[in-house]
């Protein structure tokens, strides 16, 4: 059984049992978090139910195990002649979870 579920504006593959690092969430480590919009869902048997644009009554269970900081980015703009140059790090903040069950 997986399903297509959609965080922070981006779309993942999950199954049970599967960690996945989805943009930050408000939800504390070890807290339990739902997920109800799911644009496609499919059964061990076969069957396919694709949402318009959401599949009614699915959702998606799962656990916060981590929270952390992705690796550092540099972005460095720079402009010939005019000696400008400015450097800027960025690292990304993400939540791991930890997909414990799909109902629906």
């Amino acid at each position: 059984m997986f399903a297509i579920m959609e965080s922070g504006g981006k779309q993942y593959r999950v199954s049970p049992g599967d960690e996945l690092e989805l943009e930050r969430l408000p939800q504390a480590e070890g807290d339990a978090v739902v997920f109800e919009r799911l644009a496609l869902v499919a059964d061990d048997e076969g069957g396919v139910r694709i949402g318009q644009p959401w599949v009614e009554g699915a959702r998606v269970v799962g656990r916060v195990v981590a929270e952390g900081r992705g690796p550092k980015l540099l972005v460095f703009k720079y402009k010939p002649k005019v000696n400008y140059r400015r450097r800027q790090g960025h690292r990304q903040p993400f939540t791991r979870v930890a997909i414990e069950a799909i109902e629906g």
